[in-house]
């Protein structure tokens, strides 16, 4: 398992506050019996009291270094790999990737990266969160 992300504990409080309820931090999904995988949050949120809870995994980056486009490579296939571990382990859930609020508006927004993001990855819920 990783250390977590400098922005962890910011992640986790803002969606608390939002009213998701953490369950897992991390999240441990175990593919084929032998290749375990830690996504950073685990989180539900009950819509009403008759419908069913809405679940969420959240993976956090901080984009902190040198080096972007590196960090971005990385995340976009952690977030890949994640995606399809969860289809097979938990498919109702919904992955999101946390990013700081400048590097969405610097680096995210960008068409080259826009265009990777929509051709890499088939529902890709990528959102700016203020950190």
């Amino acid at each position: 398992m990783s250390a977590r992300d400098l922005f962890h504990n910011a992640v986790k409080i803002a969606l608390e506050k939002d009213g998701w309820i953490i369950t897992d931090d991390p999240l441990h999904i175990r593919i084929g019996g032998v290749i375990d995988m830690y996504i950073d949050l685990g989180a539900e949120k009950i819509i009403a009291a008759q419908k069913e809870g809405q679940k969420i995994a959240v993976e956090i980056k901080s984009f902190i270094g040198a080096s972007t486009i590196s960090k971005f490579h990385l995340a976009i296939g952690q977030f890949i790999n994640y995606r399809y571990a969860l289809e097979d382990a938990d498919p109702e859930r919904i992955l999101y990737l946390a990013v700081p609020q400048n590097t969405y508006n610097d680096f995210f927004k960008l068409p080259f990266i826009q265009s990777v993001v929509s051709q890499s990855t088939q529902s890709f819920s990528l959102q700016p969160f203020p950190i």
